[in-house]
């Protein structure tokens, strides 16, 4: 049954079809070959319908919503130009900034697309104009973006805390170690690059303007402070934090910046409608599979086929990694996270993996996936976003997607990298 159903997934997904289909379709002949029918469909359609029921599921509207207000408003400028005023003078200052500004704006928006296009958009033609080359700026941009997945917000680990049953506000606080990591990362290889390619240094700001610079971006700032402060001082949970996040970049935009008008509403929130509910059919459509295949024991064939339930902690730890980063070169994020989350689970439980580890470290394959040739969705971003061809998109890729490898390899050895803060902020 389950060859069956990866071959019909695998040609739809070759003919074209958007992910849900194939999705569904396998789901629904797994359904029809284990049941004789289609007589108990609406068992079938009360598991989808479950999968979009938990209530920390409304936090992720609430976050595009959010992350869409801002990328239309002042919120990215002001963030850059503190980044810029501070270490724009620095060898390799202006790459560094594109970084740091990537991670700040992730931390407001916890979209990797809406920071591709808030940050990009402004920042590559300084990149270019100083001498960088454009297959390093893209690929700096696309995978400094995809820190956005590690730092609270992240999408990504709400999805996955909804299917694993995992604390979204564990993961939260466990994201920030492996995204600062990364983020120093790539920042050496930034400065490296700038004296290997003799790039000129920016002007160096006055005091002064540094000062106007914070004075700017301090409204913008308050953001992971709200996000962080609130979950963590029990003002509010994760779900209650976004949806004061909404209300905060909407009082920012439209009433303290000025920046957006009330027409700008409609458009806005239609944008965001339109993401929410595929992400939405992706979750229900993604609980009906996980469903039919926990029912028909299939990840403990798989697992037992490949040897992952005899490989130890890091074993299957390693079998994550590979499993995520992979299945994400080729099919959205959310996707991944829904089909092959409950098919690790049972390897997890049985090894006594922290599930907010293997949490951190999901998330982190999903975003060097997302950047990762061939069909890494952020890839695609870029081309539409700054017109630019697909060879030229991934051609700078391969030093970015080492260093995000070597950062799970990282984590893998000292998981206090990411459960260290986790500790400390849940400490009893």
């Amino acid at each position: 049954m389950a060859t069956i159903m990866m071959v019909i997934m695998i040609g739809l997904l070759l003919l074209g079809f958007p992910m849900m289909v194939p999705l569904i379709t396998g789901a629904v002949v797994g359904f029809v070959m284990m049941f004789d029918g289609f007589g108990q469909m609406g068992t079938f359609v009360q598991q989808m319908m479950g999968g979009i029921r938990p209530a920390s599921l409304i936090a992720v509207p609430m976050f595009i919503l959010a992350a869409d207000i801002m990328t239309r408003g002042q919120s990215a400028d002001r963030l850059i130009n503190m980044v810029m005023a501070f270490i724009g003078h620095i060898k390799g200052g202006l790459a560094i900034s594109t970084a740091t500004s990537c991670t700040l704006f992730g931390a407001v928006s916890g979209s990797t697309q809406a920071t591709v296009v808030a940050v990009g958009s402004p920042l590559r033609p300084k990149m270019l104009k100083a001498g960088y080359s454009d297959p390093f700026t893209l690929a700096l941009i696309i995978n400094s973006s995809d820190i956005a997945f590690l730092i609270p917000p992240s999408i990504g680990m709400i999805i996955y805390g909804v299917i694993s049953e995992t604390s979204i506000a564990e993961l939260f606080i466990a994201g920030v170690g492996p995204g600062l990591l990364i983020l120093f990362m790539f920042s050496v290889y930034c400065l490296i690059y700038a004296y290997r390619n003799n790039v000129p240094t920016e002007e160096r700001s006055s005091w002064r303007e540094r000062a106007l610079s914070v004075r700017d971006a301090s409204w913008p700032l308050m953001f992971p402070v709200i996000i962080v402060g609130g979950i963590y001082g029990g003002i509010f949970s994760p779900t209650e934090a976004a949806a004061v996040c909404v209300l905060y970049a909407f009082l920012l935009e439209f009433v303290i910046f000025r920046s957006l008008k009330m027409m700008d509403v409609y458009r806005i929130a239609k944008s965001t409608g339109l993401i929410t509910a595929v992400v939405f059919i992706l979750v229900a459509v993604g609980n009906g599979f996980s469903w039919i295949i926990s029912f028909a024991q299939i990840p403990q064939t798989i697992l037992e086929a490949v040897g992952v339930n005899e490989a130890g902690p890091v074993g299957v730890l390693i079998a994550i990694c590979v499993a995520f980063f992979v299945a994400c070169m080729f099919v959205d994020p959310i996707v991944v996270i829904l089909v092959l989350t409950p098919i690790f689970a049972p390897a997890i439980e049985s090894t006594g993996l922290d599930p907010v580890l293997v949490g951190v470290l999901i998330t982190l394959q999903v975003a060097i996936g997302s950047a990762t040739p061939p069909f890494g969705c952020d890839i695609f971003t870029a081309i539409a976003i700054f017109k630019r061809p697909y060879l030229e998109v991934i051609r700078g890729t391969p030093p970015f997607i080492f260093m995000l490898v070597a950062a799970a390899g990282l984590i893998i050895a000292f998981p206090d990298i990411a459960l260290f803060l986790r500790d400390v902020a849940f400490a009893e």
